[in-house]
């Protein structure tokens, strides 16, 4: 305990850990892949064109996209992880909530996405929320 404070023990920091697994490997896994989709472009464009083959091919020989479903399909298995020694109540909407915080971060710094006050401002509130989910 610092100046009343107390301190995270081992087992909150294993928690804290496996969660932030979960999170970041998702929110990894879903902008790679969210910059393949847009590498690619309009799938509907290239199946006009080449047909549901060529659309097919765009994506399965784009690199981004695999190693976005690997980090999704890492994600998964973390997730399964943490499930295995949390409680779902903790994991589930504190896994999920700071994904839409990390989502929002890495589009506007990777993407060059516009994320407006209003986005900032919920994911700002998803994350007061996980704190309290916490305590």
């Amino acid at each position: 305990m610092i100046a009343g404070i107390p301190m995270p023990d081992a087992n909150h920091w294993a928690e804290a850990a496996m969660i932030a697994t979960v999170v970041l490997s998702s929110t990894a896994g879903e902008v790679l892949t969210a910059a393949a989709m847009k590498s690619i472009g309009d799938l509907d464009d290239i199946r006009a064109v080449s047909g549901l083959k060529g659309a097919i091919k765009a994506v399965v020989t784009c690199p981004l996209f695999f190693l976005g479903v690997g980090f999704l399909a890492f994600a998964f298995f973390a997730l399964l992880f943490a499930l295995n020694h949390l409680p779902l109540s903790l994991v589930a909407p504190a896994s999920a909530s700071l994904t839409l915080v990390t989502n929002a971060i890495a589009g506007k710094i990777f993407l060059k996405e516009n994320v407006d006050r209003r986005r900032w401002v919920s994911a700002m509130l998803v994350a007061m929320g996980v704190y309290l989910l916490t305590q």
